[in-house]
């Protein structure tokens, strides 16, 4: 996803020159490197100075840019957390912060490298525009809305590289704010975003073989959420089952529950989160989430 966004950026900043890349410490590769060569004036490496990446972004976007600020998803939101408050978000400034590799996907360089909370973060402030696109297509549409459409900040959660095309027959077309139905079932509801789709998408998979219907949803959009979305969700579905890589506390789980509530939803719903606590455990993406209970066979096992 990391190497496609490049490229989005890289496409649309040949035809807008109000399109400028901040990064802070990460060597350009591929399409990022092409933009430092062909855009040198629109493009700075801020080095280890996430605090100055931003302050620099809010100021070109205050001369009329705009400005995209890439960097690993920990030190995109959590480092510079007060300019990100107050320069971008309290003046409603045009910037977009790309939190890359964000979960526990860098998994083998530790907690300091884990953004477990960053949707929660990133949701607590006003006037902040939080996506998390499922594959490269819907990170594609995401990134063109946010070049070309959006009036304030936005927080936008990438995986790292290499992860499938889930939206190809989807069943909704993409939209910022809205939920998209990826399949539709009547039984069970499987909501989740970014890289935990492609684990949604499995269990959705082992759950039709069994003869439960079920619709596969990507929430792309967790800040403003779909409320009428998710309240048709509630009327249609028996079962609502949250995924998401993101501690329990103030992302996705957390909206669907007051929703339910606020409609008094009398189904059930289940949600998979990564656990409230630092796992001190050194191995894979995948071996993390399995340390987090968030397998798929986990999960299925509790779904029954």
């Amino acid at each position: 996803m990391r190497d496609k966004f490049a490229d989005v950026v890289y496409k649309i900043g040949k035809e807008d020159k109000r399109i400028c890349a901040l990064v802070a410490d990460i060597s350009p590769a591929g399409s990022m490197l092409k933009f430092r060569e062909k855009f040198p004036s629109r493009f700075i490496n801020c080095g280890v100075a996430e605090q100055a990446m931003i302050g620099i972004a809010a100021g070109m976007a205050l001369r009329g840019m705009r400005p995209f600020c890439y960097t690993i998803a920990t030190f995109s939101i959590f480092r510079p957390f007060e300019m990100v408050r107050v320069d971008l978000c309290y003046q409603n400034l045009p910037v977009t912060i790309i939190g890359m590799g964000a979960g526990v996907i860098y998994s083998t360089l530790g907690g300091t490298h884990h953004s477990m909370e960053d949707i929660a973060v990133a949701s607590a402030i006003p006037n902040m525009t939080v996506l998390a696109p499922c594959d490269p297509d819907e990170m594609r549409l995401a990134t063109e809305w946010c070049a070309k459409k959006s009036t304030g900040p936005v927080y936008m959660r990438l995986g790292k590289k290499g992860e499938p095309i889930l939206t190809k027959n989807a069943k909704s077309k993409f939209e910022i704010g809205k939920l998209r139905f990826l399949t539709k079932g009547k039984d069970v509801a499987i909501i989740s975003y970014g890289t935990m789709v492609s684990t949604a998408k499995e269990i959705s998979e082992n759950l039709e073989k069994k003869g439960i219907s079920t619709s596969l949803i990507s929430c792309h959009t967790i800040k403003p959420i779909d409320k009428k979305g998710l309240t048709k969700v509630m009327e249609l579905h028996k079962k609502i089952v949250i995924l998401e890589e993101h501690v329990p506390h103030g992302g996705l789980s957390s909206r669907v529950k007051e929703i339910a509530l606020d409609n008094n939803f009398k189904g059930k719903i289940q949600c998979f989160t990564l656990k409230d606590k630092f796992i001190h455990f050194y191995g894979s993406h995948k071996e993390l989430l399995e340390k987090h209970g968030i397998s798929v066979k986990k999960i299925l096992d509790k779904i029954k």
